[in-house]
């Protein structure tokens, strides 16, 4: 049996976000301070005290995220956690990804939240704002949703864009299309099909814009090959390769987060304790609810820390 790292996505950020591990660890006040730093702002005082609509920007909510769940594993480390010798494999949702990256060691944590900066930029910057659209799919198969995707794409861009695991996959594109692939779906028994409140289509074609701005941007940063492997949201596989692993990001701009497939690797591969790291317990109720012999573990505070070092170090 071994033990696999997850971190959260877009979504999981609320405001107080990291102030109790700000509070009580060193460690984590250096990350939010470098990550202040790289950003060239205190997105640390957004993280801490709000206000919420600033925190929710894509632009801010993707190194927020990440930043807190950094925080997270420098006070592991600091405590005697070593991701080499404890963990087995890391994996991050969309955003995540990232994440879990900077903390096997493939970009360092100043890049890391230059990287996602710029994605969050370039996602927003890709489609005007009421062109695209995204909504959840609750009941309905994989192979059910593709055929509703296909249906709807007869009036524009329509495609998986998360397939989340317990009967929940997202689909994205334009907002015509999402809207009829949503009426579809509940046609085809979909329990519920709701439309989304975000800013973009997100990992869909129209993405195409930012997939390019994340391509320059990858290209230009140091990369070191991750200490451990890293399961890519848009292969449900193990990548080793820093060179590859950037090809994959790019791809995961336009692509399909495959975080159900990720959760079933896991546990057709022995991984069946998964601590997620970082803001709030989204991965942990999808991993209970993907695979039943799974057991997700939300760390994002100092009672969190303490019990997963217990566990980790024992």
């Amino acid at each position: 049996m071994s033990i696999a790292f997850t971190f959260p996505g877009q979504g999981s950020q609320a405001v107080g976000m990291g102030k109790d591990l700000a509070e009580n660890y060193a460690e984590a006040r250096a990350v939010f301070q470098e990550v202040d730093d790289a950003l060239g702002e205190k997105l640390s005082e957004t993280m801490f005290n709000g206000p919420e609509d600033k925190l929710t920007l894509t632009a801010n909510a993707q190194p927020a995220l990440m930043a807190v769940s950094m925080a997270v594993i420098r006070v592991l480390e600091a405590k005697g956690v070593d991701l080499k010798a404890k963990v087995s494999y890391v994996a991050g949702h969309s955003l995540g990804e990232y994440s879990a990256l900077c903390a096997a060691g493939t970009f360092s944590l100043a890049d890391t939240a230059r990287l996602l900066r710029i994605r969050g930029n370039a996602m927003q910057a890709a489609v005007p704002v009421g062109v695209g659209a995204m909504a959840a799919i609750i009941g309905l198969e994989h192979a059910d949703v593709v055929a509703v995707c296909e249906e709807a794409s007869a009036v524009g861009s329509c495609q998986i864009a998360n397939d989340n695991g317990g009967g929940q996959i997202v689909i994205s594109g334009e907002k015509a299309a999402v809207e009829k692939g949503a009426a579809i779906a509940t046609e085809k028994g979909a329990k519920r099909a709701i439309l989304l409140p975000v800013s973009a289509p997100f990992h869909s074609s129209l993405m195409a814009p930012a997939a390019e701005a994340m391509r320059e941007a990858l290209a230009a940063v140091k990369k070191s090959n991750p200490v451990v492997p890293v399961i890519a949201n848009v292969r449900a596989a193990p990548v080793t390769d820093a060179d590859e692993i950037a090809k994959l990001l790019v791809e995961q701009v336009t692509g399909q987060v495959r975080w159900r497939e990720t959760v079933e690797w896991f546990a057709a591969n022995g991984a069946t304790t998964l601590y997620e790291i970082g803001s709030g317990k989204v991965l942990t109720g999808l991993a209970r609810r993907i695979d039943k012999t799974v057991n997700g573990i939300a760390v994002n505070t100092p009672a969190d820390i303490d019990a997963a070092v217990a566990a980790l170090m024992a």
